[in-house]
């Protein structure tokens, strides 16, 4: 689960950058078709993706070696980090081509079956 430490705070890097280079642009109310623009929707919900996500990564290594457990877990690990790096890439793939967006039920489902499981066997200890 170390992996997913890392993709963790590799994740929260990018939100930080990935909010830091657009917010230069933000001051201009047109900037990608204003504020309420799907581009500009998309690029922000890629910024707090890789927080969210990242801290979703962070949270499952560090809560596995809290608890003790540090095996039958690669499948959530997996998945979670498939969700890292789908989510933002879907989100800035959308505001470039709307039609990418029929492409977000690959990081949904991945982040959402990876929490299930991780619930799952956290709950039947």
């Amino acid at each position: 689960m170390m992996i997913n430490i890392q993709v963790a705070w590799v994740g929260i890097l990018l939100g930080c950058l990935a909010g830091a280079i657009p917010g230069l642009f933000f001051h201009n109310s047109d900037w990608l078709g204003g504020y309420a623009s799907w581009q500009r929707r998309m690029i922000r919900l890629a910024h707090i993706a890789f927080f969210g996500i990242g801290f979703i990564n962070l949270s499952f290594a560090l809560t596995s070696r809290t608890l003790g457990l540090d095996a039958g877990f690669q499948r959530t690990a997996i998945l979670l980090i498939v969700g890292a790096v789908t989510m933002p890439a879907v989100c800035y793939l959308s505001a470039w081509k709307p039609a990418f967006r029929n492409l977000f039920f690959i990081p949904a489902m991945s982040v959402t079956v990876g929490i299930a499981l991780f619930v799952w066997r956290i709950i039947n200890l």
